[in-house]
């Protein structure tokens, strides 16, 4: 686990110099503890002991030392990416010059919103075969009408009537083949209704519909350009509500990620925080970064993480039981910059203890070494009684 450092503010060091020096009493012989001296070393009436008075203790807070379930944490950098599963290429279906573009960049669409339209022969020609093909199934129908009608009669044989009807059902596959294209291509049922009525005008636009709901994140074509159907691609869509942040982690953490492990981002620019959760662990290695890539599905219903921003990633990648912790003021820094406290050895007199310390979390910082559960320590006011220590 990384070490926290804390800094005592030059303001709030100045503060703490004027109350220190109207609060707060020292005791006899001198105000510190000697390195490495443990408050159990120290008896009272000896040299090290800070006293304050009854009065005085009314401005402190005394907390004891406890146990808490420390959530493991792993902080990395990571690089925002389009959620694959969520972004989709506009491809043509059709060959032809694009005739108009009705979106740009930026704009967001819901699926099946006409993007751009092409003026191709493709839809002439898929046009005039469905025409065609309902034609002839008319025509056949009528046929075997009359057919079922003279067998009544007796005027016909029953193999002149199973052969119009095979004639009707080959029709009836024709129209099924020629509408399949003509949805292939995109168009929509009114437009099928409309190539239905006989003599009117085929018209050879073709609109290019949005796959997905989303955002054009990229515009891949101009107006009057040809395209190629199935190859050129027009524009890129994704629903930005969630992103990919892919993690860089190194060999040694590795075993401590796993899929599922939730996750908060948070990027420099924004204050706004990010909740995501890890959902791959790469299988290789990057060889320039000697890093493991992480997968992380990030929620981002604001759109404000942009691809290939760069955010910072903390990763809670299990929990640990019993692990001391004792509140953030109550740990300070002495002059060689090692991390103290004060223990309460008895009512109104404290010692000075070194320690040492984990991470910080939800305002409480975890100890490693030098409390033990249930000793009180100085949280609130901690930083007074430094200083009126070293004043004296």
């Amino acid at each position: 686990m990384s070490t926290m450092y804390l800094w005592m503010p030059r303001r709030r060091y100045c503060a703490a110099a004027l109350l220190a020096a109207g609060v707060f009493q020292c005791g006899c012989g001198t105000s510190k503890v000697a390195q490495g001296q443990t408050a159990e070393q120290v008896q009272p009436g000896q040299a090290g002991f800070f006293t304050v008075t009854a009065d005085q203790m009314a401005h402190l807070k005394v907390v004891a030392v406890g146990t808490k379930v420390w959530q493991n944490t792993l902080v990395t950098t990571g690089t925002v990416d389009w959620d694959a599963d969520h972004t989709t290429q506009a491809i043509a279906q059709v060959n032809g010059p694009i005739s108009r573009i009705l979106v740009d960049t930026g704009a967001k669409v819901k699926a099946g919103d006409p993007l751009l339209y092409v003026s191709s022969p493709d839809v002439a020609n898929g046009i005039s075969a469905y025409r065609k093909a309902r034609n002839r199934e008319a025509f056949n129908k009528r046929i075997v009408d009359r057919m079922h009608i003279l067998q009544e009669r007796g005027a016909v044989a029953a193999k002149d009537v199973e052969s119009t009807e095979a004639d009707y059902n080959d029709a009836r596959t024709d129209v099924q083949t020629s509408l399949q294209a003509l949805r292939i291509f995109g168009i929509t049922q009114r437009e099928i209704e409309l190539a239905e009525q006989q003599g009117t005008a085929i018209g050879t636009e073709l609109a290019v519909r949005a796959p997905i709901a989303g955002v054009v994140v990229q515009k891949l074509v101009s107006p009057g350009m040809l395209i190629e159907a199935g190859t050129t691609v027009c524009f890129m869509l994704s629903d930005p509500s969630t992103v990919w942040v892919w993690g860089h982690i190194f060999d040694r953490d590795l075993p401590m990620v796993h899929t599922g492990d939730p996750v908060e981002e948070a990027n420099p620019a924004s204050a706004r925080s990010f909740r995501g959760t890890v959902n791959y662990v790469g299988s290789f290695v990057d060889p320039a970064t000697r890093t493991t890539p992480v997968r992380i599905v990030t929620q981002n219903p604001e759109g404000l993480l942009k691809k290939d921003m760069f955010v910072e990633a903390a990763i809670r990648t299990g929990s640990q039981s019993g692990v001391l912790a004792v509140p953030a003021a109550a740990v300070l820094r002495d002059d060689k910059n090692e991390p103290i406290v004060y223990v309460q050895v008895e009512p109104g007199k404290f010692a000075q203890r070194s320690v040492t310390i984990g991470t910080l979390q939800d305002g409480m910082i975890a100890i490693t070494a030098g409390l033990q559960n249930g000793e009180n320590v100085l949280a609130d006011g901690s930083i007074f009684v430094q200083f009126a220590t070293s004043i004296q």
